[in-house]
């Protein structure tokens, strides 16, 4: 699934792509991929509408138009391939025809992903916006510890949780938890303003650090706008199962937190008990 780093990744490569074209018209092939409008609103609302920004808010996608915001949730899979020539397999959902003769083209094989369009003046508004949390970059400690405070839950499921910090994902959680020294499956009310600080500062640095490198490339995911994620190659944990820790050497283990893979050292990472 990708990941913060992964969404700004696509976000300026298409940034550098498709910026200032005019979307002309759009052919939908697969109708529930349009969420929250009907499909003729939707596809006479783009119509002429120049792309002036893209930018995302947490992992989703945002298309700045002239009377609207398009935004994109990728989900599992869900890719954008911009093509000088159209070329249609049984995943292309939607294809926007742009006035450069180009076409800007959302491919998911698993059909998870939602396109919506809102009115700029009601963007705020939309359901996902509305209760988002903030990015690790922005939130304060004091905020993290009150949105944490009675959440008698695992740090890990609290901080996928994109209520409460925007961001995160599975991957980039069990590598901030590591370096933090938390293990997760903390209750996340126990942790004190340290460890919270010591977790929003580590989840900075992992996350900036995957943006350099365009993201993380493991399984299917990968970008497919000519962008290969590398930051893969900088993971301490996170599918390193009996492979030494790189603190105390001990091997790095695998558990499940509310069905999630988990990858930590049971030995830098200590359970705190209520």
């Amino acid at each position: 699934m990708p990941e913060l780093p992964e969404v700004e990744t696509v976000v300026q490569t298409l940034k550098n792509m498709i910026i200032d074209d005019e979307i002309i018209s759009v052919d939908i092939h697969w109708a529930n991929t349009i969420d929250k409008i009907s499909l003729n609103d939707f596809k006479n609302k783009i119509k002429n509408q120049k792309i002036n920004d893209i930018t995302r808010f947490g992992k989703i996608i945002a298309f700045v138009l002239d009377d609207y915001l398009m935004f994109t949730h990728l989900r599992m899979e869900g890719k954008y391939y911009v093509d000088d020539k159209l070329t249609l397999d049984k995943h292309s959902h939607v294809v926007f025809h742009l006035k450069s003769n180009r076409f800007l083209r959302y491919h998911d094989v698993r059909k998870f992903g939602k396109i919506s369009l809102i009115e700029k003046a009601n963007y705020l508004s939309h359901p996902y916006l509305i209760n988002l949390g903030k990015e690790p970059f922005v939130i304060s400690v004091s905020e993290l510890q009150a949105k944490l405070a009675n959440k008698n839950i695992e740090i890990k499921a609290a901080l996928l949780d994109q209520h409460i910090m925007a961001g995160l994902g599975n991957i980039y959680v069990d590598e901030v938890l590591f370096r933090a020294r938390v293990h997760p499956e903390t209750r996340a009310k126990l942790l004190n303003k340290k460890q919270l600080q010591s977790i929003i500062d580590n989840a900075i640095i992992v996350l900036n650090k995957a943006i350099e490198l365009g993201g993380t490339t493991i399984r299917s995911y990968t970008s497919s706008l000519g962008v290969s994620g590398k930051f893969q190659n900088e993971l301490l944990v996170h599918t390193k199962q009996n492979l030494p820790c790189p603190n105390c050497q001990r091997p790095i283990t695998k558990i499940k937190v509310k069905g999630r893979g988990t990858y930590l050292c049971q030995h830098c990472q200590k359970k705190l008990s209520d």
